[in-house]
């Protein structure tokens, strides 16, 4: 270490050559705001000098025609939810500028426990990025679902010590806070003082206030300014989150300026490969905030200092003597064009990736369901009005409709001309074998079915379709794969992607997936389906921790009062 420091103060000085040079490149000082011409040398994975223009460097970079920033943090994100293994994720993230991710792996936790926590925390020391994670505080996320495990405050603080562990993940079950439910309790009492995530969709008032009291720190489910600007007036760090189903970036844009920024970061939640391929990563976050008329070096400070210190991280974040050389070399700023990335002063290329020790994957053969055949999707009703979930493009929140359908011999049936469709989720843990059923107006469907083993959180199987023999179709070849998307009609599987690793992730590389996306957003526009990702909206209708209307294998969920209702509104139990 010793060493080390003196190698530092010598380059600094210019005494020796700098390991790695930036040449007189237009760097964005997050402190003040300002751009400014300047050459920045690094030795080992440290910034030693900035300000000056006489560096010189055993390797030099020419910098004249690029802006540097810092490296971008991604403070809440499901690298499952990518679809591909963490160390695809690097590489997919890493390219875009994301030098450090704080992930939470509570989708492969939910299906395998501690093993699926385990499998994250093994891999992460061997990634490119700097990827932390947060343990997962909630499996299951509530007690109106069905997962593959349950974690208890035991389990947590057997791993809290792992040096990529930051904290405690979203804390989603924020009704159990308020209730002051025992398990809850020794959760957050066993993380009293360590940074704890928020989840806290629409909450207010004095429930905020409760819920803030227990530690809890941010929140990424802000949808709308009036509620970000209350959570920051209360102290609670905001993660503007745009991922491939939620846009909230443009929705709470206005709030980002120079004293707001501190309060505010950036994440992506969850973002398949091929919107990262088509929009970007964090980039993509970065360029609508400004094209929104967000200050571009509020936004900056967002997605840099601003993330790193809400996490506790003091040496990133600014390009600065001391600072590691995390940093992305941009083409453009106001765009946020990514030209090349730099990680711990070492240029990010294809050896940067090759180097990387893979960990073998876990949660093979995790779909532990016997086919099914269409009767399982009979839905017995009192008649024709009930309970309808409504699809909002763009959101997870969903609204809670009541509509009149087809209906005859005491069957409620879907209408496709009406853009309603029939709607379950199928335990698939080998648990118990429920099933919930109910209906869904948004897809465009006309006909067929579509099924999805990523349901959040408890990622049970999940099927929407026009008839109940394709959703069969559907459900039956998504067994045979052991996990993924399927598209069928006419009682033919029209396309497919296997997502065998724990029925969460491909074991196939980033640009297969991506192509496999394509395909199935093709096949579902020629069923009528227009939505941008309709696998991903689908997975978000079991999530009964976010309002209005949701469905698990128990059933639907009032989400607002936290209980079941039937097929005809009533409230269950």
């Amino acid at each position: 270490m010793k060493a080390g420091l003196g190698r530092r103060i010598d380059q600094a000085l210019g005494r020796a050559e700098a390991d790695l040079v930036i040449k007189n490149v237009r760097m964005l000082n997050i402190a003040t705001g300002e751009v400014v011409r300047t050459d920045i040398a690094i030795c080992d994975d440290r910034i030693v000098g900035t300000y000056d223009l006489d560096y010189r460097g055993r390797q030099e970079i020419d910098g004249s025609d690029l802006y540097a920033v810092p490296g971008f943090i991604d403070t809440h994100v499901h690298p499952e939810s990518t679809l591909v293994q963490p160390y695809e994720f690097d590489r997919l993230a890493l390219s875009r500028g994301t030098t450090t991710a704080i992930a939470d792996p509570h989708e492969i936790t939910n299906v395998l426990g501690v093993a699926g926590l385990r499998y994250f925390l093994d891999q992460a020391p061997h990634l490119a990025m700097d990827l932390r994670i947060n343990l997962s505080s909630c499996v299951p996320a509530g007690a109106l679902e069905t997962s593959g495990a349950r974690l208890e405050a035991d389990d947590l603080v057997a791993l809290r010590d792992h040096p990529k562990v930051i904290g405690l993940a979203e804390f989603m079950n924020f009704p159990g806070v308020l209730a002051k439910d025992d398990a809850v309790l020794d959760k957050l009492a066993a993380f009293d003082g360590w940074h704890i995530d928020g989840h806290s969709p629409l909450l207010g008032g004095k429930p905020l206030n409760a819920y803030l009291s227990c530690g809890v720190r941010n929140c990424h489910e802000a949808t709308h300014p009036d509620e970000a600007l209350e959570k920051v007036r209360k102290g609670m760090q905001v993660l503007i989150r745009d991922g491939s189903v939620t846009r909230d970036v443009e929705a709470l844009a206005g709030l980002i300026d120079m004293t707001r920024a501190p309060f505010l970061a950036f994440c992506t939640d969850d973002r398949t490969p091929l919107h990262i391929a088509e929009d970007g990563h964090i980039d993509h976050l970065i360029r609508t905030a400004i094209a929104k008329s967000a200050p571009l070096e509020a936004v900056y400070r967002a997605a840099t200092w601003s993330a790193a210190r809400g996490f506790g991280f003091t040496d990133r974040g600014l390009l600065a003597p001391g600072y590691l050389a995390d940093i992305v070399l941009l083409t453009d700023l106001e765009h946020c064009r990514v030209d090349s990335v730099i990680r711990l002063g070492r240029q990010v290329d294809t050896e940067t990736f090759a180097r990387r020790q893979l960990i073998p994957p876990v949660g093979f053969h995790s779909i532990k369901r016997a086919p099914v055949d269409a009767d399982l999707f009979r839905t017995p009703c009192k008649g024709p009005r009930g309970p309808v979930i409504g699809l909002i493009e763009h959101q997870i929140i969903t609204e809670h409709l009541t509509l009149d359908l087809p209906y005859g011999e005491g069957l409620r049936h879907a209408d496709p001309a009406a853009d309603v469709l029939k709607l379950a989720v199928l335990e698939r843990h080998g648990r118990n074998g429920n099933v919930g059923r109910g209906f869904v107006k948004g897809f465009g469907i006309r006909h067929g079915a579509i099924a999805s083993s990523i349901g959040h959180d408890a990622h049970n199987i999940i099927t929407v379709g026009s008839n109940d023999a394709d959703m069969a179709v559907a459900v039956n070849r998504l067994i045979e794969l052991q996990g993924g998307f399927v598209a069928a009609r006419d009682g033919e599987v029209l396309e497919e992607l296997a997502l065998p690793i724990a029925g969460l992730m491909s074991d196939r590389p980033a640009e297969e997936v991506e192509q496999r996306l394509r395909a199935l957003r093709d096949v579902l526009r020629s069923m009528g389906c227009m939505l941008e990702e309709p696998f991903v909206q689908l997975a978000f209708l079991p999530l009964s921790m976010i309002p209005h209307l949701k469905i698990t294998d128990h059933g639907l969920v009032d989400a607002d009062h936290h209980r079941l209702i039937s097929l005809d509104g009533e409230p269950l139990g």
